[in-house]
């Protein structure tokens, strides 16, 4: 059996107020003539499908148009899709009956029943071969939130990681009730775990903040394969290479240009994982940053900006987006006006200017780049609050319940 592994699509995501709705488009095209390229029997989409709770429609039609599409070239393709912490859990549910009809499998969040109990049969999603045998089974675990998990006594660990680790356990035992000797386990999450490399620009720091991040061990040995999602820096988990984050299929912040953006494809026979393949995404746009590293003078820097190529016409939709760093002495005023002028007329964008003053404490190059507070993440702000009232570190438990706080009013209420 073969399967695609994505995650972190984030339709609907905007880069400085730019829509990236053209790349996206051009990434799920992509993506339909990669599933029949390589034969895959089912494509996993391991959470952030939207950028947030109440996409706009551009981005709605996106992922209905892809579904559509992948089931009008792929009958038999197997799609299975779980919620992230961008995600409406209710949002992505509502059409489960029509999807459902067309073997479209979402799983927004964690299902329940009337009395409150998880209903963990949900959770558990058979996958079919060619044939229409059943080949693998799925534990398709969305974005955990703290009110899903389970309560742990005082005393026996951390209550979110211990939460979390209780979760799985029960998700696992569920999906192997189903299985049969010869049919691997799939198990899938959305969450930041231990050792895992942040893109501090464009993810949230979930389940607590990373003081909160979770054991390598999580799935146990009896899984075949561990899909991630959140993190959207491809990478293995704990050096094991049949675990691990899919990335993010275009970078969703400047700070990502360097990303290797991809999907994952991955072999199963009997109940092992024989092999994973990662395939690289083609970029629509380019990323640009001038310098590569550090920041220079105006003056050393302009020359640089002359010498990139004029538009000529084409279209500015496909032309790179341009960080600039520059070195300054003190602020000043006319430096966007004059970075425009040097660049109007060139096959660019300029997307952030991120000016570097001289520290007091070292010399320029270690000195840290102007943020503006639209660079700052809701529990930088919260910690640097509490430390000037209190002069001290805010306790775990405060921070866990500011998280919980920013997913409530982060995220819409659908009915």
């Amino acid at each position: 059996m073969r399967i695609i592994h994505t995650s972190d699509w984030h339709l609907g995501h905007t880069l400085h107020e730019v829509s990236r709705e053209k790349e996206q488009q051009s990434f799920l095209d992509w993506l339909l003539d990669t599933i029949g390229e390589h034969l895959a029997d089912a494509l996993l989409i391991c959470g952030d499908i939207f950028d947030s709770a109440n996409p706009p429609a551009s981005a709605q039609r996106l992922w209905y148009g892809f579904l559509a599409g992948a089931r009008r070239r792929f009958p038999r393709l197997a799609i299975v899709a779980m919620g992230g912490n961008h995600d409406s859990a209710a949002r992505l549910d509502a059409p489960d009956p029509v999807l459902g009809e067309f073997g479209i499998r979402v799983v927004g969040g964690v299902p329940y029943g009337e009395d409150g109990t998880v209903l963990w049969d949900q959770l558990v999603i058979p996958l079919h071969d060619a044939g229409g045998a059943v080949s693998a089974w799925i534990a398709a675990v969305p974005y955990l939130r703290p009110a899903d998990l389970p309560p742990v006594p005082e005393g026996e660990g951390d209550p979110l990681v211990e939460g979390v680790r209780r979760f799985y356990v029960q998700a696992i035992a569920a999906a192997s009730r189903h299985r049969q000797p010869g049919q691997p386990l799939i198990v899938t999450g959305h969450c930041y775990m231990t050792g895992g490399t942040l893109s501090e620009l464009s993810e949230r720091k979930i389940l607590g903040g990373n003081q909160h991040a979770l054991p390598a061990d999580l799935f146990g040995e009896g899984v075949a394969y561990g899909a991630l999602g959140h993190l959207h820096l491809p990478q293995t988990v704990g050096g094991r290479p049949h675990i691990r984050y899919s990335g993010a299929p275009i970078p969703l912040s400047l700070g990502e240009a360097d990303y290797p953006s991809q999907v994952v494809l991955v072999e199963l026979h009997g109940e092992a994982c024989t092999a994973v393949q990662p395939i690289r995404v083609p970029r629509t746009v380019e990323m640009l940053r001038i310098p590569a590293r550090g920041a220079l003078p105006l003056d050393e820097l302009l020359p640089l900006l002359v010498v990139l190529p004029e538009s000529n016409g084409n279209d500015i939709a496909t032309a790179p987006y341009l960080e600039v760093s520059v070195a300054l002495d003190r602020p000043d005023p006319s430096l966007r006006q004059r970075l425009a002028a040097v660049l109007a007329g060139k096959a660019i964008r300029l997307m952030k200017i991120t000016p570097v003053y001289p520290g007091s404490a070292g010399p320029l190059a270690s000195a840290a780049p102007e943020r503006s507070l639209r660079d700052f993440t809701p529990e930088e702000v919260f910690v640097q609050r509490y430390r000037s009232t209190y002069d001290d570190d805010p306790p775990p438990e405060l921070l866990a319940a500011f998280h919980t706080l920013v997913e409530d009013v982060t995220r819409e209420v659908t009915p």
